[in-house]
């Protein structure tokens, strides 16, 4: 299981000597890696707006799942209320891609579990 904001290149974990050009080029390539040698992609749709990187990291699981018929699944978990306007849904290029987008922590995990 890889969670970039735990296991990838952060600013201040090894190496410090990096230059922010050698340390941006590895966290992107780094989580490259990871979304294509993934089963199950899970996006955490939580605040106001999706992620910026995890929706690059989204159309980068769905084109792989799509160019060669894997059977990645892609999965949301959207369990935050708020949203940037009043009874706004997903953007449609954000929301197809999934498989599945669940409420709640117990009804992924239940999925999970089947």
């Amino acid at each position: 299981m890889f969670f970039p904001q735990r296991d990838g290149v952060e600013l201040d974990k090894a190496p410090q000597d990096m230059t922010t050009v050698q340390r941006n080029k590895t966290i992107f390539f780094t989580d490259i890696q990871q979304v294509l040698k993934c089963d199950i992609f899970l996006f955490v749709l939580d605040g106001r707006v999706p992620d910026e990187g995890a929706c690059f990291e989204l159309g980068i699981a769905y084109t792989q799942k799509f160019l060669s018929e894997s059977s990645k699944q892609i999965l949301g978990l959207h369990t935050d209320i708020r949203a940037s306007f009043l009874d706004s849904k997903l953007n449609a290029m954000i929301e197809e891609p999934f498989h599945a987008i669940f409420s709640s922590p117990k009804d992924l995990f239940i999925f999970l579990l089947e």
